[in-house]
This record gives C-alpha cells, sequence and structure tokens, in this order.
C-alpha cells in the first residue's frame, strides 16, 4: 500500500478510501467485516461513512456496523483513520440537520455512540449549510477538537469559495480549519477543476473523490454488458448515449492491458491535490483488484487522449472560459 499526507496534516492516509455505503443495504453485516478486516491486510487505513449510510432515518446502520466490528478487538480502531460525515435527516425535528453548532454536537455524539469510539479522526460536513455562520460552526469544531472527540474538520461537495471562506474564517480564529473535501470527481465529471481544485491547493485542502467511476460507466461498463451484466434504465440510457465515448475509453484501456477501473483510479491518483480516492467494493475481488491502480504510471501521450475521449473544462478558471 502507499501512503500519503491528508493535505496539509501530518497525518498519513492510504491513497485508496475504502467507502462503507454498500455496508447494510446491499454488502451483509459478514461480508463488511470481511471487507474491512481485507482492506486492513491490504494496507487501507483510511474509511469514509457518514451518519445517514444505511438509509434508515436516525439509526446510522453502517456506523453501526463499523462500531461492531471495532468491537471484536484485534486492533481494529487503532489501525482505522475513521472519516464520517454529518448534515442529512437523521429526525424530523428542525435541529436534526444541517450544520448548526447545536446539531454538529449532537450528530458527532452519535456517531461516536454508533461506532463504540471515543473520537472521530475527520468529521465532514456532508454538504454545505448556507444558513448557519462559519464562526458558529467553527466554535462548535473547536469544542469538540478541545474535548478530543474530533482531530481533522473535512467538507463535502463544496464550491470553492466556500473553501476559501470556511479556511479564512478558520484562520482568523487561530483553527486549522478544513484539511480535505470530499468532492465528485472523475474522468465524467471533471467540473471541480475549474475552481475547487485550485483552491484546495492553494489551502492544503487534500481532495477525496467520491463516485471515481462515474456511477459505473468507467468500469467497463460496455464488457460487464456483453458478458450478459444486466443495468437499470437509467444506466441503459446513459450506455447509449455514451457508447462511442464508451467504445473509445474501453478500447484505450485494452491496448494499455488495465481494467478501466484501475485505469480510472489511476488517473485521479497523477493529480498531487487528490488524496485518496473512495473505493466502494461490493465484493471481495473488488477491494483486491483496485490495489493495481496504485502502480499504473500514465504517460503525457495517454492523458492526452483521455482528455480527448473524456474532456474537461480545459484550464482552471478563468482561463477556460477567458483569455
Amino acid at each position: 500500500m502507499q501512503y500519503t499526507q491528508l493535505g496539509r496534516t501530518g497525518l498519513k492516509v492510504s491513497k485508496l478510501c475504502l467507502g462503507t455505503m454498500n455496508f447494510g443495504p446491499q454488502t451483509t453485516e459478514p461480508d463488511s467485516y470481511a471487507i474491512m478486516d481485507k482492506g486492513h491486510d491490504l494496507g487501507i487505513n483510511f474509511f469514509d461513512t457518514a451518519d445517514v449510510y444505511g438509509w434508515k432515518k436516525g439509526e446510522g446502520v453502517t456506523e453501526q456496523i463499523i462500531g461492531r466490528w471495532w468491537a471484536q478487538g484485534g486492533g481494529r480502531r487503532e489501525k482505522t483513520v475513521i472519516a464520517t460525515k454529518a448534515f442529512g435527516d437523521m429526525g424530523d425535528w428542525p435541529n436534526q440537520r444541517h450544520c448548526s453548532a447545536l446539531h454538529l454536537r449532537r450528530a458527532c455524539e452519535d456517531s461516536l455512540k454508533r461506532m463504540k469510539t471515543d473520537y472521530i479522526d475527520l468529521f465532514q460536513m456532508h454538504h454545505i449549510d448556507r444558513n448557519t455562520p462559519w464562526d458558529e460552526v467553527w466554535q462548535a469544531y473547536e469544542v469538540l477538537v478541545q474535548q478530543g472527540k474530533v482531530l481533522y474538520a473535512g467538507s463535502s461537495n463544496f464550491a470553492a469559495w466556500n473553501i476559501a471562506q470556511a479556511n479564512e474564517r478558520a484562520s482568523q480564529r487561530n483553527f486549522l480549519g478544513l484539511v480535505s473535501e470530499q468532492s465528485h470527481y472523475s474522468l465524467k465529471v471533471r467540473q471541480i477543476e475549474l475552481e475547487v481544485v485550485p483552491a484546495c491547493r492553494a489551502y492544503g485542502v487534500g481532495i477525496i473523490p467520491w463516485s471515481p467511476l462515474g456511477g459505473g460507466m468507467l468500469g467497463g461498463v460496455l464488457k460487464k454488458l456483453t458478458d450478459g451484466r444486466r443495468a437499470t434504465e437509467g444506466m441503459q440510457k446513459e450506455v447509449d448515449k455514451r457508447r462511442p465515448q464508451l467504445e473509445a475509453w474501453e478500447g484505450l484501456c485494452g491496448e494499455l492491458g488495465e481494467d478501466p477501473a484501475n485505469v480510472a483510479l489511476a488517473w485521479l491518483l497523477h493529480n498531487p491535490v487528490v488524496a485518496a480516492p473512495i473505493i466502494g467494493p461490493r465484493t471481495m475481488d473488488q477491494l483486491t483488484g483496485s490495489l493495481r491502480a496504485l502502480d499504473i504510471k500514465l504517460e503525457a501521450s495517454v492523458l492526452k487522449e483521455l482528455d480527448t475521449i473524456w474532456p474537461g473544462p480545459g484550464n482552471q478558471a478563468p482561463e477556460a472560459y477567458a483569455w
């Protein structure tokens, strides 16, 4: 396994982050345990979850699974850098969502109980809360850090100006502020290259890409469908729409002799601002296969061809749309 520092911190995390969103709804608890154990065996120390995962309001199903796994001992908790998130609906009352000081405190306490731990390594805001001032947010985080319940603060789905605003205000309070941003980023979805990527580079914020395989489009979908895999109606429509693009993509990966999913991950990892893409394996084979991405080196000619197949904005803002 290869490791990197998370943003501007000294925290070492594996360059692949194990996503747990499937644990509970799609992956059974015993299989979830096996995947997490195998992750540790492979050297993956960075796990991502959220209080809403499991999709039963207020229950934190996935966090509970992680907590029961940690409770088995064997150094499982000590080996894990856990990132969880708060923002989504955890109840029907008005203060059971978003990023008020009240909800952040309650969300943290509830996550600690569900996961049977006394601290959260990376406590992330799952979305921007435009109704809560940054002084309130950072005051809540400062208390949690002082209490030893949270070590680092992160964001998810923030715009570049949200990241700048948050970290400027944190700096004024002599607080570390955001050290990571979890963004929707892949060869297929490259909008964050306009402003989020430059902002993260400037502020020393590590990017944790979610959906790095573009909702399955970058994982060899044409071959899977040819081999008899069934697609949802929505996926089939997208495949039909993107077929020439997908044919070019999978053809290039074939020339490279690499699995498309691993090339997609390797492309993200070639960006020094990216800390660790989130892989969300449903099976053991998907987990172990992902490690190949760490060893794939993409030549400049290949990167250029990838830009042709999956064009991004072309540059950061404003150069992407102005002289």
